[in-house]
């Protein structure tokens, strides 16, 4: 039998374990032109909460009682398919379960003596491909400019801040523990970093940590500390809108200051992006990522759960703080 996890409710505010349903279904059996399928490594990332909301967004919902899906790395363990061959092991938008079918459309090949296969989800794959995009291409970043990143000891906020630094940026991340404080720091290399579970007045503590003012927000969270950055910008600055995990799980429309008047004040640029937006540049961005990883420019940290059953607890764990850096399920 093969094992799959369905949607079995849409989440009221944070999603809870019963929201999922873990099932068993007859192993499928591969035709001609397919590939038999074994999950390896499954990418749980905070974008999956918005589908799972039955609203309208820049993809489809989820639908009930179907399997999930998201960032897969996968072993091709059966092949009718020219194109791939058994021990292949391929990554592709896929369903939460630990055999499947596939065509062949859409999957990439992976090459494992490059990197570990995990890292395909994280910094050289979609989360790196973000990060990149939304800083390199909304934030052109110049030398001696200040960044900050909320979110930033997560997997797209740690990778912003190091490109921040290749480019010869100041960089200040805002995280929400002591340790992440301290790793954004030490293993990031980041200038300065705010505890916001802590720090009683966010807009004095960004303040002083960029005394110049802040010439670029990436903001992964939404909510009050973006107010406070949003306070502390620069003539011409550019606010980058990548997430807002602050408001995933909110039941009703959160009120908050109104910025229309500190955008025309400061002559500053507010743009929301998906990294789609940016496919005709990925060859560019794969290229560029995989050069600094190899020069050991940048660095990575991820949180791995282990086991097919924890996928919806690592998924919950996002809305906590549980993981450093990209989280994965080992299957």
């Amino acid at each position: 039998m093969n094992k799959a996890i369905i949607l079995k409710s849409r989440p009221k505010g944070t999603p809870q374990l019963s929201d999922f349903k873990s099932i068993e279904e007859k192993m499928p059996q591969v035709m001609q032109g397919e590939v038999l399928l074994k999950t390896l490594f499954v990418s749980v990332d905070p974008y999956l909460r918005g589908r799972m909301s039955d609203a309208e967004s820049y993809v489809p919902p989820f639908e009930l009682n179907k399997p999930v899906s998201s960032g897969i790395v996968a072993e091709v363990v059966e092949s009718k398919n020219d194109n791939f061959k058994k021990g292949d092991f391929v990554s592709n938008l896929l369903e939460w379960k630990e055999y499947q079918v596939s065509t062949g459309e859409g999957l990439q090949k992976l090459d494992p003596s490059l990197q570990p296969l995990s890292v395909y989800l994280g910094i050289v794959g979609m989360t790196g491909m973000t990060a990149y995009m939304g800083l390199t291409k909304i934030g052109k970043p110049k030398a001696g400019e200040t960044i900050v990143v909320s979110g930033a000891a997560g997997a797209v906020g740690s990778v912003v801040g190091q490109i921040g630094k290749i480019l010869g940026c100041r960089v200040i991340g805002i995280a929400g523990s002591d340790d992440k404080v301290e790793m954004l720091k030490s293993k990031f290399g980041f200038d300065e970093a705010i505890n916001y579970n802590t720090t009683k007045d966010m807009n004095k503590a960004i303040a002083e940590a960029a005394p110049n003012g802040v010439d670029i927000y990436f903001d992964n969270v939404g909510g009050s500390i973006s107010d406070a950055v949003h306070r502390n910008i620069n003539q011409f600055a550019r606010v980058i809108i990548c997430g807002a995990i602050s408001l995933y799980n909110a039941t009703e429309l959160p009120m908050g200051p109104r910025v229309e008047g500190l955008l025309i004040k400061k002559s500053a640029l507010m743009q929301g992006f998906i990294v789609s937006d940016f496919s005709d540049k990925f060859a560019e961005g794969a290229q560029q990522l995989g050069q600094w990883l190899q020069e050991g420019k940048l660095t990575y940290e991820e949180t791995v759960v282990e086991g097919f059953d924890s996928i919806p607890e690592a998924f919950i764990g996002l809305f906590t703080g549980k993981n450093t850096g990209k989280m994965i399920v080992k299957v």
